[in-house]
């Protein structure tokens, strides 16, 4: 009888503590996962990546419309294409990232869409600060970076990345535009229909040799009109010598 008295205390204890460890279980749960992004190669300098995001529908009374992207650094938004989205969604560029929605999804229904990416930065971790905007204008900023094992209340989606394999390098940048042609005068075309171009560096042998050719043409109708005017000048002066000589006779 004492025994089982006092076995009774310590038995509800032991209860109440368990229900105390379930409820904050229970509430701390869905606190867990908002925003998360997981990749098909999580290696630095990985190309060609599927980067697949999930972003928790927290309203009770309208669905997710939109989420807008901050892209890490070491990815463009032109090194990004959409690979999967719900039904109607469509993703733009914006200039540090990206945004991706449509028609907005049923209440109570998560965002899940799909991107590749080029190539993956040379990084240990990179961060996808994220806005999440309902139907019914309400936004979720999923933006903070926990530092030093420190838990916040609006964690950013973040993915770890492994070393780099051996050899992978950076993928060079996409050809930039034609530069801008400089200031030099036109040259002047003939009236003959010119050859057809093979190639930039054809074309730039063309133009000089054109440049070349106007330029000596320049040079031979100078000389041609100095050799004109010595001879107009002797004729005058043999015109007047012979006319003086004929006055004097």
């Amino acid at each position: 009888m004492n025994r089982s008295l006092t076995h009774l205390p310590f038995s509800r204890t032991a209860f109440t503590v368990a229900c105390a460890l379930v409820v904050l279980g229970v509430a701390a749960g869905p606190a867990s996962a908002h925003a998360e992004v997981t990749a098909s190669d999580p290696r630095a300098l990985a190309e060609n990546v599927t980067l697949s995001f999930t972003s928790e529908a927290e309203s009770d009374t309208a669905g997710i419309a939109e989420l807008k992207v901050v892209l890490p650094k070491g990815i463009a938004p032109d090194a990004v294409t959409l690979k999967d989205a719900p039904k109607e969604w469509k993703l733009t560029a914006t200039p540090d990232g990206y945004a991706i929605g449509g028609p907005a999804l049923a209440t109570g229904t998560d965002a899940e869409y799909s991107i590749t990416v080029r190539q993956l930065p040379d990084e240990k971790s990179l961060v996808f600060k994220t806005l999440e905007t309902y139907g019914d204008g309400k936004v979720s900023r999923w933006i903070e970076v926990p530092t030093g094992g420190e838990k916040v209340d609006n964690p950013a989606p973040v993915l770890e990345l492994k070393a780099a394999a051996p050899g992978a390098k950076p993928i060079a940048p996409s050809p930039s535009p034609s530069p801008t042609p400089s200031a030099a005068p036109p040259v002047q075309q003939s009236a003959a229909p010119s050859a057809p171009v093979a190639s930039d560096g054809a074309q730039a042998t063309g133009e000089a040799g054109a440049e070349a050719e106007a330029e000596a043409g320049n040079s031979t109708g100078a000389i041609a009109g100095a050799v004109a005017a010595v001879v107009l000048l002797v004729a005058v002066g043999a015109f007047w010598w012979v006319r003086r000589s004929r006055s004097r006779a």
